[in-house]
């Protein structure tokens, strides 16, 4: 058994290897057939002591497609192209964010 090797972690799927653009829909599908609001959020770091992220316009309430999701990180992406940007799902039942996973690192961009 190998230990990972020691680098940063950013929450949700942090231990794979970076998501490619097809898997990223396919997570992004997933939210949506769960019933779960796509919301986008960005942030200047991904500090485990920092417990806020900023929202990205409102969360995607009437979002019906994979695409209407990625135009909202692109979008975001290209005015603070410099930050962490995360896609998060919130439950409207629980009344709590179910699940996030970053898009977009300053260094290492998605789209």
């Amino acid at each position: 058994m190998q230990t990972l090797p020691k680098e940063r972690r950013y929450e949700t799927l942090s231990y794979l290897p970076p998501l490619t653009d097809a898997q990223i829909a396919k997570q992004i599908q997933y939210m949506l057939d769960q019933g779960y609001i796509p919301g986008v959020e960005f942030n200047e770091s991904s500090e485990p002591t920092v417990h806020y992220w900023t929202l990205w316009k409102l969360p995607l309430f009437n979002a019906n497609s994979v695409n209407e999701v990625l135009n909202e990180v692109k979008a975001c992406r290209s005015e603070y192209g410099n930050c962490y940007i995360r896609v998060v799902g919130f439950d409207n039942v629980k009344q709590c964010q179910v699940l996030s996973f970053i898009v977009h690192k300053p260094n290492l961009s998605r789209y």
